[in-house]
């Protein structure tokens, strides 16, 4: 394919130190325009949406700003200015736009990696193209371990060989954690969003290039395993329990979830095992794994937020594969000899799921209901038969089923 079709003038401009810094953000869901585009926005970086929906083409390329509001006592609204927008079937202008970034970041779904990787490597056949040799770093701000370095895998099929020596040297693919719960809120305005307060970001420090403008309230690791594990299965591990636990119990928000006090114990428990396997792997300090979870916990009762059950549950397949938030600290746990009693809870709860408007719920469903629960757990949770923790959950999957009549019979 030769890589200058259709690319106008692919030429780099002299004097880049006197540009603001440009950023290509896959993806203008809530978290890419809640969180990502706000932070870099605030540090005085442009940035350009990649994104299917027509409308938010149109609006951001008309407007140019969008409100965030902060779900708070007060109700802050902050206005995100200097974005744009792009469609994603226009691989020429992406390529463009890659082609003088200095950084691009994606919050579109793990899943959804592959389907963006042969755009970002025509942007890097087009940087080598221009000898555009200022570093790039391009980060998947994705809900998974080690997501950078799985899009790089992706985007490395796209690149002939010879650029490989190119890309190695001047494109950085560093990993990353990111925090911020971001509901779904229906405004009028389609480019308005809702977030929380708190946010986290955390980027691995020791695979990145020199010369990144700074990002305001990034935080710089040099060992990133440990911070992706404590969100992981803290935040992300507690917020799903709440779902799938509150969902048997006729719940519909997570906050109405957590103003049910013995659900609210529950759920702490759940954060507790998950805290002492961290605690166990990565010598966490126990009294600041203590007051993570106390500070998650009261972020996920924010009265200020309303978030459906149906938005932190949708996907189970995928949150209860082998290497997601529930198996894999469970699992965990388990080999250093841990208790793991709530969160088998929360498996046996989370194989009881269903959504009629939820694909992977749909599935489950059918999947139990045509073969057995045991064949279930070893084919999608990838639990042998004969371990002791899938015995502890068909033993509570089977206590669920009795008890909630509703979820058996949905």
């Amino acid at each position: 394919m030769n890589v200058n079709n259709g690319l106008l003038n692919p030429r780099i401009e002299d004097n880049p130190n006197n540009q603001k810094p440009q950023a290509v953000h896959f993806g203008a869901g809530n978290i890419g325009r809640g969180f990502i585009a706000l932070l870099l926005t605030r540090s005085n970086y442009d940035v350009t949406f990649v994104t299917q929906s027509k409308i938010k083409i149109s609006q951001l390329q008309l407007r140019n700003e969008y409100p965030v509001n902060i779900a708070n006592q007060a109700n802050n609204q902050m206005i995100v200015r200097n974005v744009t927008a792009i469609s994603t079937e226009d691989k020429y202008a992406i390529a463009r736009q890659i082609a003088t970034a200095n950084l691009v970041t994606t919050a579109v779904g793990v899943a959804n990696l592959p389907k963006i990787a042969q755009k970002i490597a025509l942007g890097i056949r087009l940087r080598k193209l221009m000898n555009n040799i200022n570093p790039l770093h391009i980060i998947a701000c994705e809900n998974t371990t080690n997501s950078s370095a799985k899009l790089k895998k992706y985007v490395y099929k796209y690149l002939p060989k010879e650029l490989h020596p190119f890309s190695s040297r001047f494109v950085a693919f560093p990993n990353t954690a990111v925090d911020r719960i971001v509901p779904t809120v229906h405004h009028e305005d389609p480019l308005e969003v809702t977030v929380e307060p708190y946010y986290e970001w955390i980027i691995d420090r020791s695979a990145m290039l020199e010369g990144l403008p700074p990002i305001e309230g990034v935080q710089l690791v040099d060992s990133l395993e440990a911070f992706i594990e404590r969100k992981l299965f803290t935040v992300n591990t507690g917020h799903c329990s709440i779902a799938y636990l509150g969902y048997l119990n006729g719940y519909s928000t997570i906050q109405e979830v957590m103003t049910d006090p013995k659900l609210a114990t529950i759920i702490q428990n759940v954060m507790e095992e998950t805290g002492d396997m961290l605690i166990e792997k990565h010598d966490f300090d126990r009294k600041e794994q203590t007051q993570y979870i106390h500070k998650t916990l009261k972020r996920f009762s924010n009265p200020y937020l309303t978030d459906e059950i149906v938005r932190i549950g949708r996907s189970p397949l995928r949150k209860l594969s082998l290497h997601d938030r529930l198996v894999r600290p469970t699992m965990l746990s388990y080999d250093l000899g841990l208790n793991v009693s709530s969160l088998t809870n929360t498996i046996a709860a989370a194989l009881l799921y269903f959504h009629e408007e939820d694909p992977e719920a749909i599935e489950l469903k059918q999947a139990i209901e045509t073969h057995s629960v045991h064949e279930v757990i070893v084919k999608y949770l990838g639990i042998p038969k004969n371990h002791p923790v899938h015995q502890k959950v068909v033993k509570k999957y089977k206590k669920f089923k009795e008890t909630f009549q509703h979820a058996a019979r949905a």
